[in-house]
């Protein structure tokens, strides 16, 4: 089985729908799980909020945190994710934001993603360095860690 099936049953069996805010993975998230027959049982929506606009507009993101700490931030991935759950029916969010490259800056390099997954219940933020992989790899490893952290918020 895949991750995907894994969490799909998870969540089927727990009842729980699960909504994704996505930036650098542009739908990646959204994609493993709908690729999977039966997985309207527990996708509500995804959210791809690649601009800052988006992020705004669509998931309530304050301007003052971008402002703050830039778009690729855990506060951001909080905002996100906590966002993504206000505006659906999901009890479940996972939100991504990072550089997936090419580039980066000092202070932000090329691999860095942040993650928030949230329920009304719990809330966890991480990032994760996956290094200067490239744009393919960073973004495929992205959509995996988040996978993950909704498996994991599940068990």
């Amino acid at each position: 089985m895949t991750l995907a099936t894994d969490l799909l049953q998870a969540a089927k069996s727990k009842n729980v729908m699960i909504v994704t805010a996505e930036s650098c993975t542009g739908g990646m998230v959204a994609a493993a799980l709908t690729d999977i027959a039966g997985s309207s049982l527990v996708v509500d929506r995804g959210f791809v909020t690649y601009s800052n606009a988006a992020k705004i507009d669509m998931l309530g993101i304050r301007p003052e945190t971008l402002d703050a700490f830039g778009a690729v931030s855990e506060p951001i991935a909080k905002e996100m994710a906590l966002g993504a759950l206000r505006a659906s029916q999901a009890g479940l969010a996972i939100s991504v934001t990072g550089i997936a490259g090419p580039g980066g800056s000092e202070h932000k390099p090329e691999g860095r993603v942040c993650f928030a997954c949230a329920s009304d219940a719990t809330l966890h933020v991480e990032t994760v360095e996956f290094g200067a992989l490239g744009r393919d790899r960073v973004r495929a490893a992205a959509r995996d860690h988040a996978l993950k952290m909704l498996l994991s918020a599940l068990r």
